[in-house]
């Protein structure tokens, strides 16, 4: 049976504080190319990975959460695009392209392949798969169509907004007849939102010194729908400016994510006062809705309604800065690794 050498990006140990690239290692390890014929499982060959907030916490040690902490001395794993090699599973045969969990390394066995999609329109760009057509597209879908219900009119504020599930918000939130509002950590990545995304306003949150006055500025009758990725004084200032009735989808609090004692957050009590509905929520609640999200989007795509960027790192080598960077802000758009062109 042919063996191939097979690189892998390993976590050495759990990690406290801020993740460096050398709490990572590159290791060769070797890989047979067949799967066994008793089993379902199938065979990749890793063409795009996927650096996400959400792996952040997955890098030290947790309990009862949503997703279980890496293993140290194992490959770190997260969201990618595939090709099949070899499949012992009826769904799945060789050259299929799919994507889901995989490994990070060149190539995985995934033993439980009825998580995987399979990827049936290549004429977008495959990366697309980690991103507006993989799991921050279904995030962003459902966070904000399902769980927050806009209405024609309604003011929408988006942090991290360039950000992959972030820049897609936005967009959605427009093509819903939205006034919307996003703020990011650069010039550049300001500029982005207003002039490639179409945000109606946007501001750098590290140049303004009350977060609260900044968004009575761009939303002087307050917010309907704020789309939370960032927790601590962020939603803190948002709370103070919901509009009655208010929904808040909160998908990530990457700035807790490196702290050793989360921030609190003061304002709650606003919930009661404005009757604002918060509630959080995971990519996998909307799964079920991918097809539907598709069918949505692609035309969106196709007639440049909706607009994707990218930030791809050039090799398996890159990954471990890649995923580092997103914590600094380093990324502009969705951060990925291209790890082989098939």
């Amino acid at each position: 049976m042919e063996e191939v050498s097979n690189k892998q990006i390993i976590l050495k140990d759990y990690v406290n504080g801020f993740p460096k690239e050398s709490d990572m290692e590159l290791k060769i390890s070797t890989i047979k190319m067949k799967v066994p014929e008793d089993s379902k499982f199938v065979l990749v060959k890793n063409l795009y990975l996927s650096c996400d907030p959400y792996m952040r916490p997955r890098m030290k040690k947790t309990e009862g959460s949503y997703t279980d902490s890496f293993t140290p001395g194992s490959p770190i794993v997260g969201f990618g695009v595939a090709k099949v090699v070899d499949s012992a599973h009826p769904k799945f045969k060789k050259d299929d392209l799919v994507w889901g969990i995989t490994g990070w390394e060149e190539y995985s066995i995934i033993k439980a392949p009825d998580s995987l999609f399979k990827i049936h329109n290549t004429d977008v760009p495959l990366s697309y798969y980690t991103g507006i057509l993989g799991m921050p597209g279904i995030t962003a879908y459902g966070g904000f169509y399902e769980l927050c219900s806009p209405k024609k009119g309604e003011t929408v504020y988006v942090s991290a907004a360039s950000g992959a599930v972030g820049q897609l918000v936005g967009q959605f939130a427009k093509l819903s007849g939205c006034y919307v509002v996003g703020s990011a950590g650069s010039k550049e990545k300001v500029e982005l939102l207003k002039n490639k995304f179409g945000f109606d306003e946007a501001f750098n949150y590290k140049e303004e010194q009350d977060l609260s006055a900044a968004l009575k500025r761009y939303f002087p009758d307050g917010i309907d729908i704020y789309f939370e990725n960032v927790g601590g004084k962020m939603l803190d200032a948002v709370l103070l400016n919901m509009r009655i009735h208010g929904r808040i989808a909160v998908c990530g609090f990457i700035s807790q994510y490196n702290l050793e004692q989360s921030e609190g957050v003061h304002n709650l009590f606003c919930l009661i006062s404005k009757r604002v509905r918060m509630q959080g929520f995971l990519a996998a609640d909307y799964f079920p809705l991918y097809q539907k999200f598709v069918e949505m989007v692609t035309p969106h795509i196709k007639e440049g309604k909706v607009t994707y960027v990218e930030d791809i790192a050039e090799g398996i080598e890159s990954a471990p800065g890649a995923l580092v960077g997103l914590f600094s802000g380093r990324n502009v758009g969705k951060q990925l690794v291209l790890v082989s062109r098939e």
